[in-house]
């Protein structure tokens, strides 16, 4: 029997090669918003490695939703040729090139991870003032947001739709709009991060306007061919907060405005929140999703093994698994995948003397090299 992991995925007009998607990731190596040759190496080894969709880290709209200074970008037109490189190579590897559009709201101008503490980087050292629903800071050592306007949120759905538009020149073929894990649209949705009294907070149904307003205008310039992604947090992990039903509901509604896959995480929004983290910790949640708003979707959160990405799929928890941390440790886990699940899979020319004995070397080739 087939393995489910190594099956096509087919979404509108486009078709995955299999299940396997690297999760945006963000590198905090960029000058400006631009890629350059790190972002290259580490999305086209992943593409090499035999994902079949690779999903750029997460992009910024506007220059102010960076997370921080070195994130991507993809507020101008000047973006969109360095990015055409790299959509390219991902293509020529035989894996579809997703982006991941994004504003990072309240969680905005913070120092690298490895910069030193987690915190915002002040004005005056070269910060910007972080904008959100509420004017409420992620925590003590971030920088109190400016709440905005009605007049700026309709500027910031014009963003989404502009940056959309590049991304389709840009080359890219999945576009996936962030939700999720405390930046901008997730803070929407929770009631710990908007406290509005106006048409975007208070009722579930003022709390979701903002996101349902950005996929839309996105959806408006997305080609019909081409899929749309959107992210969730499914559960702030909190009592009073963000819930996993009001996540089915959410997703419903996604559905019904032409999302196609909703890729569900957690958390994200509150620094002290009890997540029980552990193998498989969150695809009871798009299982739920996929189930109950009968739309597809994607799961990730510490998913390893190839066993058990294929169990998550036969069992019908989710349609595509998405893999971070350990892609960044072993970008070819797609390869070895393939090994442990006995699926005969064609590695790179380049690489085919090093393939598991399970791939045939042909006699009429001359390799090159003595093999090991």
């Amino acid at each position: 029997m087939s393995s489910q992991l190594f099956s096509p995925l087919t979404l509108r007009g486009v078709t995955l090669p299999n299940r396997i998607a690297v999760s945006p990731m963000c590198q905090y190596s960029a000058q400006d918003g631009f890629v350059n040759d790190w972002h290259l190496v580490h999305l086209g080894s992943r593409a090499t490695g035999g994902a079949g969709l690779v999903i750029m880290e997460a992009t910024a709209v506007v220059p102010e939703g960076r997370i921080t200074a070195a994130d991507l970008g993809i507020w101008k037109d000047e973006h969109i040729e360095p990015l055409r490189r790299i959509t390219r190579f991902i293509e020529q590897q035989g894996s579809v090139p997703g982006v991941q559009l994004a504003h990072a709201g309240r969680k905005a101008s913070a120092l690298r991870p490895w910069d030193g503490t987690p915190g915002s980087v002040p004005v005056a050292e070269g910060g910007w003032l972080p904008v959100a629903p509420s004017a409420l800071a992620f925590d003590t050592t971030y920088t109190e947001p400016h709440a905005l306007t009605a007049d700026e949120i309709k500027g910031l759905v014009q963003a989404f739709a502009d940056a959309a538009r590049r991304a389709l020149q840009a080359g890219f073929k999945v576009v996936e709009v962030h939700g999720a894990h405390g930046y901008l649209g997730h803070e929407f949705l929770s009631p710990f991060s908007n406290k509005r009294t106006d048409q975007y907070g208070g009722s579930f149904e003022n709390r979701i306007r903002f996101l349902l307003e950005v996929t839309a205008a996105v959806r408006a310039v997305w080609p019909q061919e081409l899929p749309l992604f959107v992210r969730l947090s499914a559960t702030d992990w909190t009592e009073g907060g963000w819930t996993p039903d009001e996540t089915v509901r959410l997703s419903a509604k996604l559905r019904e405005l032409g999302v196609d896959l909703v890729d569900v995480s957690s958390g994200g929004n509150l620094p002290a929140a009890a997540i029980p983290t552990g193998p498989g910790y969150q695809t009871e949640f798009a299982a739920r999703v996929k189930a109950e708003a009968g739309i597809a979707t994607g799961t990730v959160g510490m998913i390893t093994d190839a066993i058990q990405a294929e169990h998550v799929l036969r069992t019908g928890q989710a349609d595509l698994v998405l893999l971070a941390r350990e892609l960044l440790r072993d970008p070819y886990w797609p390869l070895h995948a393939a090994d442990q699940l006995r699926e005969n899979i064609a590695w790179p020319a380049q690489y085919v003397r090093a393939a598991s004995s399970k791939t045939p070397l042909r006699p009429d080739v001359d390799y090159g090299a003595e093999l090991d």
